[in-house]
C-alpha cells in the first residue's frame, strides 16, 4: 500500500431540502387550510480516526466528498427526510486545517475521535408555518439552506512515544527490528528505508510503548537534498529522540561530524524540535573491541560536551538494547505520570508540540514555493544575493536632461 501521509481535499454538506406549499383538500372539510411540510436537513461531513487505517492513500485521487441532501416537504404536513452524514476515515494523529483561513479544525491523535467540519444546511419551512389569525391560507414556503463548503488539508503524524533519527545507514531499521516486532526492510545501502515505521516494544507485562522510525537525513535535506525534511515531521508527537550513530561508517566520517549533520538540519526544520529530549545512541559497537568502544565513546562525549544519557548498543547482536528499553520506559512513564498530575507541563508539551508543528508546517511551505519559483526560473542564486549586498547607489549617479 502506498504511503501517503498529506492530502487537500474539497468537502461539500448537503443542502436542505425545500418547504412544500400545499393546501389540504378532502372531502366533507371546507376550508382544509395549509398543510405544506418542511423540508428535511442536509447530511453533516464528519472526521473520524480509524485504528484500522494507517495512510490516507483514500484521499490520494477522490477529492471531492459531498453529503446527501435532504429531501423536500410535502403535503399533509410530510417532512422531507434528513440527509445521511457522511464520516470520512483517517488514521489516529491526523490533523485537519482549513485550506483558506488556516486554522486548525482538529487534531485526531485517538482512535474514534470525531470532529465536523462541515454542517448541513437547514431545511425550509412549509406553508403550514405561516398560518396566522389574518393570513389563513398562507402560500409562502422557504427553500432549503445551502449546506457549508470548506477546502480542507489533511495531515498525518505518527503516533509514537520514541522517534529514531540519524543518518542513512545508522542501523535505524535494525535496531526497530531488534527491540520490536516490526519488520523494516534493512539492506548494505542508503535510503533502504523510504516511509516511517512503526513498532511496538514490549518490555513487561503490561508495559510497551511505541517506536518511529524515519528514513534518514543527510547533509543538505533541509534544502530538500535526498528525501528531504519532509518526514521530520511525523517526530512532532514524540516523547524522547533517539540520535543513531554509527561507530564504523563505511565513508569513516567521524561520529561527531554525523551528530552536528542532524542537528543543523533540525535547528533548520524546527527549533522546537531540538527542544525534545534527545539520547545519544552509539550503535555497531559489534565492530568493535569493547576499550575501542569506550574510548570512542568518551571521546565523543567530550567532543560534543554532551550532557544527555549515552548509549552505546549493537542492534545486530542485540547488545545493550534490553538496558535501553528499560531506560526509556520509564521515562516515558515518568513523563505519563507527570501529564497526568500537573496541568501545566501537559500544557506546556502541548505547546511545543503545536509549535513544532507549525515551524515545520512553514518550512516545508517555504521549500515548495523555492521550487515553484525555481521551476519558473524566478528564484533568487546566492550570487544575486552577494551582488545586492554590494551594490550601493552612489555608484551608479545618472545625471538626466530634460530638453522641450
Amino acid at each position: 500500500m502506498r504511503f501517503v501521509d498529506e492530502v487537500s481535499i474539497r468537502i461539500e454538506a448537503g443542502d436542505g431540502g425545500n418547504g412544500c406549499s400545499s393546501f389540504r383538500r378532502e372531502k366533507y372539510i371546507p376550508f382544509g387550510g395549509p398543510d405544506g411540510g418542511c423540508g428535511g436537513h442536509g447530511g453533516s461531513v464528519y472526521i473520524e480516526a480509524d485504528g484500522n487505517s494507517n495512510t490516507l492513500v483514500d484521499y490520494r485521487y477522490t477529492r471531492l466528498f459531498r453529503a446527501e441532501r435532504g429531501k423536500n416537504g410535502s403535503g399533509a404536513q410530510c417532512t422531507g427526510r434528513d440527509g445521511a452524514d457522511m464520516i470520512l476515515k483517517v488514521p489516529p494523529g491526523t490533523t485537519v486545517l482549513d485550506e483558506d483561513s488556516g486554522e486548525i479544525l482538529a487534531d485526531l491523535v485517538a482512535a474514534g475521535q470525531q470532529v465536523r467540519v462541515a454542517l448541513g444546511g437547514k431545511g425550509g419551512l412549509g406553508n403550514l408555518h405561516f398560518k396566522t389569525s389574518t393570513n389563513r391560507a398562507p402560500q409562502k414556503a422557504l427553500p432549503g439552506l445551502p449546506g457549508e463548503t470548506r477546502q480542507l488539508r489533511l495531515e498525518m503524524r505518527v503516533v509514537a512515544d520514541v522517534g529514531l533519527l540519524g543518518l542513512p545507514n545508522a542501523g535505524k531499521s535494525t535496531l526497530i527490528r531488534a527491540i520490536s516486532a516490526a519488520r523494516p526492510k534493512v539492506a548494505d545501502y542508503p535510503f533502504t528505508t523510504l516511509v516511517p515505521n512503526l513498532g511496538v516494544v514490549d518490555v513487561d507485562r503490561h508495559r510497551s510503548f511505541v517506536v518511529a522510525d524515519i528514513p534518514g537525513l543527510i547533509e543538505g535535506a533541509s534544502a530538500g537534498a535526498g528525501l528531504g525534511i519532509r518526514f521530520l515531521k511525523h517526530l512532532s508527537r514524540t516523547r524522547i529522540l533517539l540520535h543513531l550513530v554509527d561507530l564504523c561508517p563505511v565513508d569513516e566520517r567521524e561520529p561527531v561530524e554525523a551528530i552536528r549533520t542532524i542537528e543543523r538540519e533540525l535547528q533548520n526544520y524546527s527549533q522546537g524540535l531540538m527542544q525534545l529530549p534527545r539520547w545519544l545512541i552509539l550503535n555497531k559497537a559489534d565492530l568493535l573491541t569493547e576499550e575501542q568502544s569506550r574510548v570512542l565513546c568518551k571521546n565523543v562525549v567530550e567532543a560534543l560536551a554532551w550532557k544527555g544519557p549515552v548509549f552505546v548498543i549493537s542492534g545486530v547482536s542485540g547488545a545493550g538494547t534490553p538496558l535501553l528499553c528499560q531506560t526509556l520506559m520509564n521515562s516515558i512513564e515518568e513523563m505519563r505520570q507527570m501529564e497526568a498530575e500537573s496541568e501545566e507541563f501537559a500544557q506546556s508539551q502541548a505547546t511545543l508540540r503545536h509549535r513544532i508543528q507549525s515551524e515545520g508546517r512553514e518550512r516545508i511551505a517555504e521549500l515548495a514555493r523555492i521550487r515553484r519559483l525555481e521551476r519558473l526560473g524566478l528564484a533568487q542564486t546566492e550570487q544575486d544575493d552577494e551582488w545586492d549586498e554590494k551594490w550601493d547607489e552612489g555608484d551608479y549617479h545618472v545625471e538626466s536632461e530634460y530638453r522641450k
